[in-house]
């Protein structure tokens, strides 16, 4: 158990610092000039310019600048905004609350509903399943705003106040991850309701639903929870357009003002973050694994 723990631990820091360096990469090797983000709009002078590369060190090569960024990062200092002129960790903490509460929302929707669709419709769980995955989130937005917000007036069209205004947010990020597990556990119940246990239980007088919800269904939702955790950990990437769209403070306002300001150290910050979900939400499902199937336990 130690072992694996070790490993699983080790794994994880491997994808943070993967994920990590490949957006420090990605925006080193990008258009524009650190030194022209951080004066922004404001005087620019010569004197000005060698104070701010003396103050952020951009003297020094690049290399040096990236080991730098892992060894504060290592000891949990994210470095301060250019923009903000605020420490990152202040910047994303102020706005990590909307964007978990939305995600969560949105995952507690989505499986609701994929249980609905695969228990009691599971003929049309394909094309359902197939529209809503195709359809991009942000236009399920735009259509949702256009119907219960502009014409019926029944929820509000931006902002964050109140359960109300996180009601077609969630229904947005919610529904293609619906449509998406509603065909993983049909598939996985079409499989079990074939296995020997499912026609013993039937010869035993069991009905096809008690079959189908106390036998069949835990069979089904291993391959659905893995793929609920990826699904959860891309919401974090997803928010950031729904947010846009409906107008909500969080983590996707932050990023996209980080990225068309070159603001570097958010950037990396937001990156990390969301490695660093995916690394939970993975050691998490690993565990569900075992509550859902006994015999990986005792394997």
């Amino acid at each position: 158990m130690i072992t694996a723990i070790l490993r699983r631990a080790g794994a994880g820091l491997l994808v943070l610092w993967a994920a990590a360096t490949a957006a420090y990469l990605a925006l080193l090797a990008a258009p524009g000039d650190t030194v022209d983000a951080i004066v922004g709009d404001g005087a620019d002078t010569p004197g000005i310019r060698a104070q701010i590369i003396q103050e952020w060190h951009l003297d020094r090569s690049a290399v040096v600048q990236y080991l730098d960024f892992l060894l504060r990062a290592a000891h949990g200092d994210l470095g301060r905004s250019y923009l903000l002129q605020r420490p990152v960790s202040a910047v994303i903490g102020s706005q990590l609350a909307p964007t978990l509460k939305l995600a969560v929302a949105a995952a507690v929707f989505g499986v609701v509903l994929a249980l609905l669709f695969a228990v009691t419709a599971r003929r049309l769980t394909s094309t359902a399943g197939l529209i809503l995955v195709s359809t991009p989130p942000f236009l399920i937005g735009i259509i949702l705003l256009s119907i219960f917000s502009f014409r019926l007036g029944w929820f509000p069209v931006s902002g964050d106040r109140g359960f109300a205004a996180l009601v077609l947010p969630a229904i947005t990020l919610g529904l293609p991850i619906a449509g998406t597990l509603a065909q993983v556990l049909r598939d996985g119940l079409d499989r079990a309701l074939d296995e020997p246990f499912a026609v013993t239980a039937r010869a035993r007088g069991l009905r096809e639903s008690g079959v189908l919800i106390r036998h069949a269904l835990k069979h089904a939702l291993l391959p659905a929870v893995t793929m609920l955790g990826w699904s959860f950990g891309v919401l974090i990437g997803g928010t950031v357009i729904v947010e846009q769209v409906f107008g909500r403070p969080g983590l996707g306002q932050v990023t996209v003002q980080a990225v068309n300001s070159s603001d570097l150290p958010v950037v990396l910050a937001v990156v990390i973050l969301a490695a660093a979900v995916f690394v939970v939400i993975n050691t998490v499902t690993d565990l569900a694994y075992l509550l859902i199937d006994p015999r990986l336990r005792r394997s």
